[in-house]
C-alpha cells in the first residue's frame, strides 16, 4: 500500500471554487457518490460536484451561525446541519433548493454550537452553548422520528459552551464531546443515565475546539484547543495503569515541524485517514500556506506543504480516500481541489475575499476551577 506522504507528495491544484458573495468556509463534507456540501459563514449550505467543484445547489432556512454539515451513513441522499438558530435541520440533495426535509429542536433557550449523527443514523446529537451562565446540555434525538422525536438531554458533564460532539466511526452508541470547559468526555450511551454513561475525563487544560476519534480501532482520541494546543489519548488504557496520554503539546505553534525549523500559525484540524492508518493534522500559515503532517507518540512530523492556493486562513479540510484528493475551504471564500497531477485551468492565486461580518469561531477563557470528576483522567 502507497504510503501517506507518497500519496500527498503528488498533489497540487486541480481546480478552484468562489462564491459569488463573500462568505468564510466553515465546513465540508463529502457524499459518497460524488457531492460536496460546504458550510457558510452567510448560513447557506452550498452543493458541489466533487470533482468539478461546480456550485449545483444552495440551501438556506438557517438564521444563525453553521456548525457543522454531515451527509447520512446509510441514507447518503440526507444532509444533515446544525446552527446556533437551535435546530439541526435535514436536507434531500436529490432536490436542491427546497425547504428542509426535516427540523430537530429543543428547548428555546437552546443554541447549538456542535452536533453529529450516529454511523447507525439512528441517533442525533447537539452540544449547546451555556445557558444562563450556567448549564451547557447534550441533546438527544431519535433520527427516524418524522416529528423530530426528542428523546433527552446530558445535563452535568460540561459547564461551558459544548464546542464539539463526535460519535464513534463504528460504536453507535460511543460518543465523545468536547468543551470550552477544557473537558473531553466520553460516553457510553448504552448505559443510559448521564452519570452512568460517563466512560472517561481528559483534561485539555484549555478551550477545545475540536475532537477526532482516531488509531486502528479508533481507540484513541484528537483533541485542538483554540489556543492551538493538541493532544492525543489512548482510551485502549482506561481499564489499565498506563496513563492515557500519547503525545499533549499546550501549543503546537512553539513546535518546529516545517521544514524552515519554524511553527504552524494554527491549526485547522485532524482526521484519522483509514486507508493509510495514519493521523493527518492541517495546519496553516497566516498568509494561506497550508501544512500536512502526521501525528503519532512522536510529535508532528511534515508530511507535505501546499503553496499558492488560498490568501488566508484555511478552516476545513477533507480527504477523499477514494480520489486520493484532498479538498479545502477558508476564510478567502475559497473551495479548493486538490489531487496528484492536478493542473489548475484558472489563472493564479485569488486575493482574500474575506468578508467583513463573517463569524470567527467563539473562544472563552478556559475556567480553571471549572468541573472536576472522580473518573479516570488524562
Amino acid at each position: 500500500m502507497e504510503g501517506l506522504e507518497e500519496k500527498l507528495k503528488v498533489l497540487s491544484i486541480a481546480r478552484r471554487s468562489c462564491p459569488e458573495e463573500p462568505t468564510y468556509l466553515l465546513d465540508v463534507a463529502l457524499q459518497p457518490s460524488g457531492l460536496l456540501a460546504v458550510s457558510c459563514s452567510n448560513f447557506t449550505i452550498h452543493l458541489h460536484n466533487k470533482d468539478t467543484l461546480k456550485q449545483v445547489g444552495e440551501y438556506q432556512g438557517h438564521n444563525g451561525r453553521l456548525c457543522g454539515v454531515t451527509f447520512g451513513h446509510t441514507s447518503s441522499d440526507l444532509l444533515y446541519s446544525g446552527s446556533a438558530d437551535g435546530t439541526v435541520r435535514v436536507w434531500d440533495v436529490r432536490r436542491p433548493g427546497t425547504e428542509a426535509a426535516q427540523k430537530f429542536k429543543s428547548d428555546p433557550t437552546h443554541c447549538y454550537c456542535s452536533f453529529d449523527l450516529s454511523c447507525s443514523d439512528t441517533l442525533l446529537c447537539a452540544g449547546t452553548e451555556q445557558v444562563d451562565s450556567e448549564d451547557s446540555f447534550l441533546v438527544f434525538w431519535d433520527s427516524r422520528k418524522p416529528a423530530g422525536g426528542l428523546l433527552g438531554v446530558y445535563s452535568e458533564s460540561h459547564s461551558d459552551d459544548i464546542t464539539q460532539v463526535r460519535f464513534h466511526p463504528r460504536d453507535k452508541d460511543r460518543l465523545a464531546s468536547g468543551s470550552t470547559d477544557g473537558l473531553v468526555n466520553v460516553f457510553d450511551l448504552s448505559r443510559g443515565a448521564e452519570e452512568d454513561a460517563l466512560l472517561a475525563t481528559c483534561n485539555s487544560d484549555s478551550s477545545a475546539s475540536s475532537v477526532c476519534w482516531s488509531g486502528a480501532d479508533y481507540t484513541q482520541l484528537l483533541c485542538l484547543s483554540h489556543d492551538e494546543g493538541l493532544h492525543l489519548w489512548d482510551l485502549g488504557q482506561l481499564d489499565t495503569d498506563e496513563p492515557l496520554t500519547i503525545f499533549s503539546t499546550s501549543d503546537a505553534r512553539s513546535l518546529t515541524p516545517l521544514a524552515d525549523g519554524r511553527g504552524v500559525d494554527y491549526l485547522v484540524g485532524g482526521r484519522w485517514l483509514e486507508d493509510t492508518q495514519k493521523l493527518l493534522v492541517v495546519g496553516g500559515k497566516n498568509n494561506g500556506d497550508l501544512h500536512l503532517m502526521e501525528c503519532n507518540a512522536r510529535g508532528l512530523h511534515l508530511l507535505r506543504s501546499l503553496e499558492g492556493g488560498h490568501a488566508s486562513t484555511v478552516r476545513c479540510f477533507l480527504w477523499d480516500a477514494v480520489g486520493e484528493a484532498l479538498f479545502t475551504g477558508g476564510e478567502d471564500a475559497q473551495l479548493l481541489l486538490w489531487k496528484p497531477g492536478g493542473e489548475e485551468l484558472t489563472a493564479g492565486k485569488r486575493e482574500s475575499m474575506k468578508s467583513e461580518s463573517a463569524l470567527r469561531l467563539k473562544s472563552r477563557p478556559h475556567k480553571k476551577h471549572g468541573y472536576h470528576r472522580e473518573k479516570k483522567t488524562a
